[in-house]
């Protein structure tokens, strides 16, 4: 996997932790979890999609009580305050539900001082990503990776811009980009089950003795 090549510097690292947004990111987060003998774990963030227009994020929500919107583009399309709202609310209990039914009684990762590499299959608008790195910096990590397949340039460059602890890889940037999904010969949204089977085989990291018998 070629977003895992750029990230090998942190194969076997004790430090360092895969986060893989729901639901999207979690197949990427595995294939990267893998091959680099890390530990994997599920951050989950709720697009808030404009309406009749779901790809479109005017803002994000994440574990913890954290929104980010994007005031350009709600200054843009004048979406009513009310309506912004009524989506957060509707998203919320999205967010709870997905909490209960994927993590159960399994603890939520303590990342305080370690890397975390943050996984999405892609990222538009950035305000999703942009939610999940406000949760995760409330955890105070040493540094938060972004990793994604492909992203829009100037979201990727705004993320590489901010200073402190967050940086962002990414395989490709193409100039014209309007939805992640646009950008795969094929996006099929994951159900429940699926992403059940996916968390029963997530990676552990290995003991460094055999880590993948030198194959990195």
């Amino acid at each position: 996997m070629l977003l895992a090549e750029k990230l090998k510097e942190y194969a076997n690292r004790p430090d360092v932790i895969v986060l893989a947004l729901l639901r999207g990111g979690l197949p990427v987060g595995i294939e990267i979890a893998r091959k680099l003998n890390l530990p994997l774990d599920i951050l989950i963030v709720r697009k808030l999609g404009v309406p009749g227009e779901p790809e479109v994020a005017l803002g994000a929500i994440a574990s913890g009580g954290i929104r980010v919107l994007n005031e350009d583009l709600l200054s843009y399309i004048d979406i009513p305050r009310e309506i912004v709202e009524a989506i957060t609310e509707h998203e919320r209990k999205e967010l709870e539900r997905r909490e209960r039914v994927y993590r159960g009684h399994r603890p939520a990762p303590d990342i305080h001082g370690r890397t975390v590499i943050l996984v999405d299959d892609g990222m538009a608008t950035g305000a999703t990503m942009c939610s999940a790195v406000e949760a995760l910096k409330q955890q105070q990590p040493a540094r938060i990776i972004i990793a994604v397949p492909v992203a829009a340039k100037s979201t990727c460059a705004e993320f590489n811009a901010q200073d402190g602890i967050v940086t962002c890889v990414c395989l490709e940037t193409p100039e014209s980009f309007y939805a992640v999904g646009l950008w795969y010969k094929q996006f099929p949204q994951l159900t429940d089950e699926d992403v059940h089977e996916l968390l029963d085989n997530m990676p552990k990291q290995q003991p460094a003795s055999v880590k993948n018998n030198g194959s990195l």
